[in-house]
């Protein structure tokens, strides 16, 4: 089993939307797959309830209030952690991970708390030995914008290049209102933004590799 930890201590950022896109991501591609919500709000776990019954499956972990066992035969698993997470409940969580991803929005106010979080996680010794991957997903990103530009310099000056640059899209919320992701479309639309994926996909599966 894979798990992937998508974490930021900045609220908004986009966690939840990447989490479940990863998910159904999997989920489409034949994987047995798991998505564990850990934030109080729950919104991955209510995803999960709205996802139509003919979608490939992806079991719902709630772990709001402790950590459930994971299904046996489980291939991948997706950890959806809360905002203002603290490095003790990041500490928790990252046991259950074999890499994380931070995601970041272009505004100063992200930068600056991603900033911070990462100073903090980067004392956790798996991040700080690389034995724990840190991969940062460049979020909700307008190509050609002076706030795209200055995300780009901002992780440069934090040695974290971000592992993929996803733009910004109405079609990531309308698809969550239904239970959906990104993956479990076909159209034109949606594969010109699948594309955008890849980078990241590569990213986890090949520390997927060097772990098998």
């Amino acid at each position: 089993m894979l798990a992937i930890l998508v974490s930021n201590a900045k609220g908004g950022c986009g966690k939840t939307t990447l989490a479940t896109t990863l998910a159904s991501a999997y989920a489409v591609g034949g994987f047995k797959v798991a998505l564990a919500d850990a934030d109080p709000q729950q919104s991955a776990l209510a995803w999960c309830e709205r996802r139509p019954a003919d979608k490939p499956r992806v079991r719902a972990l709630d772990w709001g209030k402790r950590i459930a066992k994971v299904p046996k035969g489980t291939d991948r698993l997706i950890i959806d952690a809360p905002a203002a997470i603290g490095v003790a409940r990041f500490k928790t969580l990252l046991k259950m991970a074999d890499a994380v991803l931070l995601p970041v929005l272009p505004s100063a106010f992200d930068r600056g708390a991603t900033g911070r979080f990462i100073s903090h996680i980067e004392s956790v010794k798996p991040i700080r030995k690389n034995r724990k991957p840190l991969g940062v997903v460049a979020n909700m990103v307008r190509p050609g914008t002076r706030a795209g530009r200055r995300l780009m310099a901002f992780l440069d000056d934090l040695d974290y290049p971000p592992v993929a640059t996803l733009r910004a899209r109405t079609l990531y919320p309308e698809l969550a209102e239904d239970g959906l992701g990104l993956f479990d479309r076909g159209d034109k639309a949606a594969k010109i933004l699948q594309a955008e994926w890849t980078p990241l996909v590569t990213f986890i599966e090949t520390l997927g590799a060097d772990l098998s």
